[in-house]
């Protein structure tokens, strides 16, 4: 007999179909986030510490997450991450602070408002199936960004680079490495010495992969797929198809801004050289997605 699925309880507060917005490194779902933070009745997180280090344990070793506690792992770390308590808001990312226009150290929310929840940490895409089996009714949106625009941000991002040290990659690595773009054992030396834009190319073209999987695994009433390019330069449309298939009233208005990365600055941002690299390593998924058209 098939146990009913449990109902995850925040501050009074069933958690039904909660929201996650995946992608890769800037592809756009810290600018999407910034928009649901603001919609009526939506408490979403992004980048608390309890979850980051959920999420990159499994990144970085996908067999955590296919252990039988890590559902469970998961799920307390979300629920301690939507708690509205007093001093919630401290404990938050700048980024999640920014999003929300906090000024204080909280709570950005009342409980009395909260209908829905949701989370847009960084890399949450790596944690997408354990968050299927933890939360089966949840409505994922990814977000789909030119691979040459994602890697010249992340050249110019710190946290970023941190990732691409030769000591990332030690010798417990389980390969294929999904979080940094290796599949085998054998490239790990060639990978330690690959430019920066090159492991970048590698990370965007593991993540744009990952989303094409969750294309074809989920119904298209729990997933949706937004351009980057669509949702800078076509807010009205983008917003007008997040509303409808997350059923919550969302508003552009926070995707309008002078720190909205533009579409197409790859042109000016990347080295020849680097260009050159990441058009090599990610000419597959560049084409297939039709940033890529030689």
């Amino acid at each position: 007999m098939r146990l009913p699925p449990h109902i995850l309880v925040v501050n009074g507060i069933k958690v039904r179909r909660p929201v996650f917005l995946l992608g890769a490194p800037h592809s756009g779902a810290d600018l999407l986030a910034r928009a649901l933070k603001r919609a009526p009745g939506c408490h979403v997180t992004m980048g608390r510490a309890c979850v980051a280090h959920v999420v990159y344990a499994f990144a970085r070793k996908p067999s955590i997450g296919r252990t039988s506690g890590a559902v469970r792992v998961l799920r307390d770390a979300l629920a301690e991450s939507w708690q509205v308590l007093g001093g919630s808001c401290g404990l938050c990312s700048e980024p999640c602070r920014e999003a929300g226009g906090v000024t204080t150290t909280g709570p950005c929310v009342s409980t009395d408002e909260v209908t829905r929840f949701g989370d847009a940490s960084p890399d949450l895409i790596y944690s997408a199936p354990v968050l299927l089996q933890a939360f089966p009714d949840a409505r994922f949106v990814q977000l789909i960004r030119d691979g040459r625009d994602v890697t010249a941000d992340m050249l110019d991002d710190p946290a970023c680079l941190a990732w691409f040290k030769p000591v990332m990659l030690p010798e417990d690595t389980e390969f294929p490495n999904a979080f940094l773009g290796v599949n085998r054992d054998e490239h790990r030396d060639r990978w330690k010495t690959m430019p920066v834009a090159g492991k970048s190319a590698l990370r965007w073209r593991s993540a744009v992969r990952l989303s094409a999987s969750l294309r074809k695994e989920l119904p298209a009433d729990q997933l949706l797929t937004l351009r980057y390019e669509d949702l800078v330069q076509q807010p009205a449309r983008s917003v007008a198809t997040l509303t409808e298939f997350l059923e919550t009233r969302v508003s552009k208005i926070a995707l309008y801004g002078p720190r909205v990365p533009e579409v197409g600055s790859w042109r000016t941002r990347l080295r020849h050289e680097d260009l050159e690299l990441v058009e090599k390593v990610a000419k597959q998924e560049l084409t297939r997605l039709g940033y890529l058209t030689s």
